[in-house]
């Protein structure tokens, strides 16, 4: 487990939305965009899944993940690896429920661990 840099956190604030890569356990892939990702703490991250059933299912058959993040006028970005968590009750998943109420119902939470990391 990557602690999650200075570079990384600024990073993720900066450029949005990321695109989440998933996986079923058939190796199907499937890539969904995500505004909700922020850092939770020093070794995750989170999203909330308003409308995402494909990346929410392919995460229960198969945790790992990938995401990134790209800004395209500038070129800069980044890039995370990590095994991801997906929460349907909890202080979490209340507040995110909370938070997103105006964009509709927050069905999953998903907490990521970071295991590799790159900014470019």
């Amino acid at each position: 487990m990557n602690m999650i840099t200075e570079e990384l956190k600024q990073a993720i604030a900066k450029i949005k939305p990321a695109m989440i890569a998933t996986a079923d356990k058939n190796g199907q892939p499937n890539v969904s965009p995500k505004g909700s990702l922020r850092v939770l703490d020093d070794k995750h991250l989170v999203f909330a899944d308003l409308r995402s059933p494909q990346t929410v299912r392919n995460l229960q058959e198969n945790p790992y993940l990938s995401i990134i993040g790209l800004d395209a006028e500038t070129r800069e970005g980044w890039r995370v690896w990590g095994k991801a968590e997906v929460l349907a009750s909890g202080e979490l998943f209340d507040k995110f429920s909370s938070e997103y109420i105006s964009k509709g119902k927050v069905n999953h939470i998903v907490k990521v661990i970071i295991e590799k990391q790159v900014v470019f």
